[in-house]
């Protein structure tokens, strides 16, 4: 099963990533940066761990306030830099974990944590700013990350007991994942600093200390504070910190600090602190539990398979025909609409899609679709575009006449479909499901 091998909490400030990029190794001021992330270079590269989880927020760049979540996993197979107003660093892209990132947010489900999940968004500063510090990246990333975002910008925000049970919650899943992998827990952000208001500048050097002390021997403690506490302390974006300690309730108990420094050379206390655990766990013993945690996840679509014609449709699902849905939902554009209906080959040709995906988009194959892994509801988009309503999308799905599918209606007369001028069709529809 997989493994935690030990825990990185490192600061996400973009003073680190300026520094790398600008090659300030031996510059005075940055200089105690990069000796600072030495020994943790150092004890990655002995443990080579396949995957990094960085739990990490995002800076209202891929993440807005017309849709922002508490928490969102990344299951992704690949993750882009973000350009956050500037152009985007060289950085190659890295790799996602998304297996284990879909049994995460199972996991994560089950144990009634509600969880977002994102694919195809670049990621910021937050991530790749230490990432980039962390990991050689020259000829390419040595693993494979899986990005937490957590909403700190937008209050109300999560409590620091709930990332802190979430960590727990980190802890159960990955160690329940049958392949044998080794992890490492990445809690990045803080720690004291202010950006905004007349307030800007604020730092508090002792109170980034003691945090550093609770977080290893009381972490219960920091649990307790509340965010303007917490902006008392550090400075409101210190609110940040509560992201360790998802990391921390994702260690045990005990754990040993290997490596910690501090340095402030600007705006934000900037630390680095790796962690192992302080006592090897009962192999035996999680073994048996983990198996019991995994039964747990299956609980809610245990005996889904015994419903035929039944086709949930699963992180697994979105992750295998992310491609296919992604260009279908392209059709509530009304630009990309037009495209669509006067040169369908250009628009699949530019989505890259597979002859067997044009096919059954150009068939019209309802059916083939959603055996495929096309959602239904972006089918009853396509067939709203194309003039086909959804009895008649229907009526395919079960291999039947629309006359054959009426007649097990209680109104079957009744023809609709999702598109804004239906009415307007309703006339045109025909019952071979052409306009």
């Amino acid at each position: 099963m997989a493994n935690i091998v030990g825990a990185i909490a490192t600061s996400h400030t973009p003073t680190i990533g300026f520094a790398l990029d600008a090659n300030k190794q031996h510059d005075q001021v940055w200089a105690p940066i990069f000796k600072a992330y030495e020994p943790v270079q150092q004890w990655l590269k002995e443990k080579q761990p396949d995957v990094l989880l960085v739990v990490y927020n995002d800076h209202v760049t891929s993440f807005f306030f017309d849709h922002y979540s508490a928490f969102a996993l990344g299951v992704g197979d690949q993750y882009q830099v973000a350009d956050e107003g500037g152009g985007a660093r060289k950085l190659p892209p890295v790799g996602g974990h998304a297996a284990l990132a879909r049994h995460i947010g199972s996991s994560l489900m089950a144990d009634e944590f509600d969880m977002s999940f994102f694919q195809q968004k670049p990621l910021d500063h937050g991530c790749f700013s230490p990432l980039s510090m962390l990991w050689e990246h020259q000829d390419g990333w040595p693993g494979q990350i899986i990005p937490l975002q957590v909403g700190v910008l937008q209050f109300p925000v999560p409590t620091a007991r709930r990332c802190y049970k979430l960590g727990q919650g980190l802890r159960r899943a990955i160690e329940s994942y049958p392949e044998d992998l080794d992890v490492v827990i990445v809690a990045t952000g803080g720690l004291s600093h202010q950006v905004h208001g007349e307030r800007a500048g604020f730092n508090n050097t002792p109170w980034d200390h003691q945090f550093l002390d609770l977080l290893q021997h009381d972490p219960e403690a920091l649990t307790r504070l509340t965010h303007a506490e917490l902006a008392t302390l550090g400075g409101l974006e210190s609110a940040e910190v509560i992201m360790w300690l998802i990391m921390r309730g994702a260690m045990p108990a005990g754990v040993n600090c290997l490596h910690r420094e501090y340095y402030l050379p600007s705006m934000t206390g900037i630390a680095v602190a790796v962690y192992e655990p302080a006592v090897t766990a009962d192999a035996a013993l999680q073994a048996a539990e983990m198996e019991r945690h995994r039964s747990h996840i299956a609980t809610q679509l245990d005996g889904i398979e015994k419903l035929a014609g039944t086709y949930p449709f699963t992180l697994e699902t979105s992750n295998r025909r992310y491609r296919i849905n992604r260009y279908l939902h392209q059709l509530i554009q009304p630009a990309f609409r037009e495209r669509f209906l006067a040169d369908p080959e250009a628009t699949f040709e530019e989505a890259g899609l597979s002859v067997e995906e044009r096919d059954m988009i150009g068939r019209r194959d309802w059916r083939a679709m959603i055996r495929y892994g096309v959602i239904f509801f972006l089918l009853e988009k396509l067939g709203a575009v194309v003039g086909v309503s959804n009895l008649h999308i229907y009526a395919a799905m079960r291999g039947q006449s629309l006359e054959d599918f009426q007649k097990t209606r209680n109104a079957p007369g009744a023809l609709y479909s999702v598109a804004g001028a239906a009415a307007d069709r309703a006339a045109d529809w025909d019952k071979t499901g052409t306009r």
